[in-house]
This record gives structure tokens, sequence and C-alpha cells, in this order.
């Protein structure tokens, strides 16, 4: 069934909006087509596998980070499947084996343990690096070049008797970054291992990449993709999550109540920590269409989620006019790390997952009380 009027919807819910998703992956189809580059969906970001058919048009295939995400990306796109995890799990490596043609290693001990199963299938092994080159600012928890990272192994660890059977190299150690860090990240891995690219097939670049950010160096990102592939002889292949769907959605949310404590707070029924965690995590402040920084407008609200978490707190914003209980907020950017990152926490019903189309509303999922109780 689908619905014209927004307002009809019930909350709370994301909204993704198909004809956003389409412009994002366009631009990406143009970077692959100019430099010869391969794009993947890395699906930790977004992983709306209804819309997987026509993202696939688009790009190369899928990136999981275990066997679950792996499994997605072969039923639902059935294109290119690479995966990477820290560590895999004996019971499960044989069918990760199975169903990709990229397993990438994060430890020389990963890859010798399940290298000859991986070779017996004729699939591709890849090692993670790390070029110990952090460019983060202000986010050490997603800063894999971090001292004492578990994620990568460094140059120093690296024999070429160790990459005797590794097809590609992996790294990734941005995170909403520009293509200058990107630059800056490669003249790392070259110095450190440069050496061993000559004998590579390809090379992965990882995610963190904002390409379809409106400010987003374009130019610098094809130049270092050709770089990489004229010097080498070797494919590159991208795998960002957030370029895909960035401002391709909203979190559709109703305020419930009013309360006064020092401070107007507006309670509504959406929450930081279930439908939202990176707001926590991060931290971050999403911004709310019609909304400012508070004092910037007349009525100023500290906004929070309705489960008993005393820090379940989205932040303070500011309007033209008080907030009215049943009034509608609408949350941006909201399609991507929410829905995969999601929880029941309290017994909080998950967001319904809907996509707009053309003015139109069709809900692609919704959820319940049995979607919490199966859970437990």
């Amino acid at each position: 069934m689908k619905i014209k009027n927004k307002q009809e919807l019930k909350t709370p819910c994301y909204i993704i909006q198909k004809s956003k998703i389409i412009e994002n992956l366009e631009k990406l189809k143009e970077i692959i087509d100019t430099t010869g580059c391969k794009i993947l969906l890395a699906q930790k970001a977004f992983s709306m596998y209804s819309l997987y058919p026509l993202i696939g048009k688009y790009l190369s295939g899928t990136a999981a980070s275990g066997l679950y995400e792996a499994k997605l990306g072969k039923e639902e796109m059935g294109k290119e499947n690479h995966v990477f995890s820290p560590a895999y799990k004996e019971d499960e490596i044989d069918e990760i084996i199975n169903i990709c043609d990229h397993i990438i290693f994060n430890s020389p001990a990963q890859l010798e343990k399940y290298k000859e199963r991986v070779l017996n299938k004729g699939k591709s092994i890849g090692l993670r690096i790390n070029p110990e080159c952090s460019t983060q600012k202000g986010h050490e928890i997603y800063d894999p070049c971090r001292s004492g990272s578990r994620l990568g192994t460094k140059s120093s660890q690296i024999t070429e008797k160790i990459l005797e059977n590794v097809a590609g190299l992996h790294f990734h150690t941005l995170c909403e970054q520009n293509s200058d860090d990107l630059e800056i990240t490669l003249k790392a891995v070259e110095e450190k291992f440069g050496k061993y690219l000559y004998k590579m097939k390809w090379i992965n670049f990882g995610g963190g990449h904002h390409i379809t950010r409106y400010d987003y160096d374009i130019k610098t990102l094809k130049k270092c993709i050709r770089h990489i592939q004229e010097k080498y002889g070797i494919t590159v292949y991208l795998e960002p999550g957030e370029a895909i769907a960035l401002n391709a959605g909203i979190l559709l949310s109703e305020v419930l109540e009013i309360v006064e404590n020092d401070i107007l707070i507006g309670i509504i029924d959406a929450s930081a920590a279930c439908h939202m965690p990176d707001v926590l995590e991060m931290p971050y402040r999403p911004h709310i269409k019609d909304s400012s920084y508070p004092q910037n407008k007349p009525y100023t609200y500290q906004l929070a989620g309705a489960t008993c978490l005393a820090g379940d707190i989205i932040g303070e914003y500011s309007f033209n006019s008080p907030l009215k209980i049943g009034q509608k907020l609408e949350f941006q950017d909201m399609a991507i790390y929410t829905m995969v990152k999601n929880n029941t926490f309290n017994g909080m019903k998950l967001p319904d997952i809907v996509l707009e189309e053309n003015g139109e509303y069709e809900i692609i999922r919704s959820f319940g009380y049995n979607d919490f109780k199966s859970r437990l």
C-alpha cells in the first residue's frame, strides 16, 4: 500500500528517498566509468536490501564484515562479494569462502590458518594493512591507525613469504573524510607497502570516503585512483557505505510530551539509544528540518527519547514556534548507520522502513511486538 501524505505515516519511521539514492549512485558510477576502478556497497552503513537490485545497476558488488552480510550481498545483489573480518569463526569460514570472491584477512596468523581453504576454492586472498597514518580528528573510536588498534597488519609484521599467495592489500583508515586525507594515506601506503604492490592484482582503499558530499574533491580522488592503477598495474576498489545513502533519508518522529526542569524538554517517540546510536557513540548532533542551534530561534528545547535511560538525549534545538504534542519532527541524513544499528532496548519499537518515490510512500517493512520478543 502506498501513502500520499507523509503526515499519515506512523512514527517513528525511516523514510528513504529513492531519487537521492539514484543521485548518489550516478556520481559513483561516473567515477567507475572514468577511472576503471570498482566501487562496492559497504553494507555495514546501509543494508536496505530492497534497493540492492537498483544499487547493483551502478556498483560492482558488496562488501561484508562477516557471514550474515556476505549472505545478504550474495542473495540480494549477486555481484562481486567481498568480506573482511578482524577474525573468522571456524564454523563459518567455509560458508564464507563459498559465497565470497575476495576473502580479506586481518593478520598473518589468520591468513596462514585459512589460506589453503581459500586457494582450494579458487578465491582471491587479501590482507588488511595498517599504514600507521592517522588522519582522524577528534574521533579516536573510528581511527584504525591509533596506537593499540587491532585492525590491519603493520609493515614490520610482513614478509615476502607471508604475501606469497596474497592477491591484494586492503586498508581502511578514513571516516567521513575528503580525498585530501586519502592522498596523505596513500603516500604512507606506498612508502611502507609499495614494494609489494607490484606483485598484487588489486588494492582496496576501504571506506570512509564522503564522495557524494557537496564539497568532496572528486578530482583528487580520481588522481589517486589513476596513480595507483597506472604505477602498479592493479585494480583499485573502494567500498564506501555512507556515500551511497548520504542525505537520502530522514527519521520521522512525533513529540509525545513536553516537560520543564530548568529547561524545556521535548520527549519524542524516537530514541538516540535505540534508533540513532551514533548520536551517543560518535557523538554528533543530527539536524532537524526547520530547526537551528540553541537560542538562534525564539524557542529552545532539549530533545530526548522515551526510554528510561537518563542519557537518551539527542540534543538542543531552537524553533520559530513552540513545539506541540503530536507535532512531527524530521531528523535529516538518517539512512546511514541507523537501520543497521538500531535496537529494541527498553522494548522500544523499531521504526518502519519506508521508501519515498515520486511523492508517494511505500512501507517496505513494519515492526511490532514479535520482532522485540523474538530477539530474546
